[in-house]
C-alpha cells in the first residue's frame, strides 16, 4: 500500500464484514470507494442463466468501486470472499485527499488503467483460447518463484473461483487439473498450486 494510500485509508470509516456480505451490486449508483485492510473482496457479474463470472479478487492495500467515482452505475457486484475489514471512502473524502496530495491521481489513474488493461487481455483470452490456453495463462500468471526453484500459486484460488474468472465449468476445471496432475505437471494440495514444469502450449 502507498503512502498516499495509507492516509486516505486514515480519512475512511473502518467497516467489517462478514463473507459473503455484498458491498457493490452491479447497476446501483453509488461513489464510495472501499480499501482492503484486512480480508479479500470479488467484483463479479452474474449472468441470466445464473453463471457467475470473476473479474478479479482485491487484498489487503488494494481497493474496490473505483468504477462509481463517475456517478455513474457500478459496473460489477463486489463481495466479501472471507472476513474482511475495509476503509470505506465516500466521494468529498476523496475530494479531499487529492485536494491535498494532488499525486494521488495519477495514482488512482494508473490502477485504473492496469485494471482496464487486465480485462482486455481476459476477453481476448476467452474468445481466442479454449479452456485449457486459459487456464494455463492464469496459472502462468499467479505463480511465483519458490525457495526451490519451482513456482509456486498460494493461497491458489478454488476451482469454483478459477472457472468463475475463465467462464466456463468448475467441473471442466477440475477435469484439466486431475489430468495435468495424472501428466505430472502440477502438484495440488490445499489452496496451493506447484507448477513442476512447464505446462505444454497445448492439451
Amino acid at each position: 500500500m502507498s503512502d498516499s494510500l495509507r492516509a486516505l485509508a486514515r480519512r475512511g470509516e473502518r467497516r467489517h464484514v462478514r463473507r459473503g456480505v455484498q458491498l457493490i451490486v452491479e447497476g446501483d449508483v453509488g461513489d464510495t470507494l472501499y480499501i482492503v485492510l484486512q480480508g479479500r473482496l470479488r467484483a463479479y457479474s452474474v449472468g441470466s442463466d445464473g453463471r457467475e463470472v470473476t473479474y478479479a479478487s482485491y487484498g489487503p492495500g488494494e481497493y474496490a468501486g473505483e468504477m462509481g467515482l463517475d456517478g455513474g452505475p457500478r459496473s460489477a457486484n463486489v463481495e466479501a470472499l472471507e472476513p474482511s475489514i475495509c476503509a470505506v471512502i465516500a466521494r468529498p473524502t476523496l475530494q479531499a485527499h487529492l485536494h491535498d496530495d494532488p499525486a494521488f491521481a495519477f495514482e488512482l489513474l494508473s490502477k485504473v488503467i492496469r485494471r482496464a488493461r487486465a480485462t482486455t487481455i481476459g476477453l481476448k483470452q476467452i474468445a481466442l483460447n479454449d479452456v485449457y490456453g486459459r487456464l494455463k495463462a492464469l496459472l502462468e500468471e499467479i505463480a511465483v518463484p519458490a525457495v526451490d526453484g519451482r513456482r509456486v500459486a498460494e493461497p491458489a484460488p478454488s476451482h469454483l473461483e478459477i472457472s468463475q474468472r475463465l467462464g466456463c465449468s468448475r467441473e471442466m476445471i477440475s477435469r484439466v487439473m486431475k489430468d495435468l496432475e495424472r501428466g505430472e505437471y502440477v502438484e495440488v494440495g490445499r489452496r496451493r498450486v506447484v507448477l513442476l514444469r512447464e505446462l505444454p502450449a497445448k492439451w
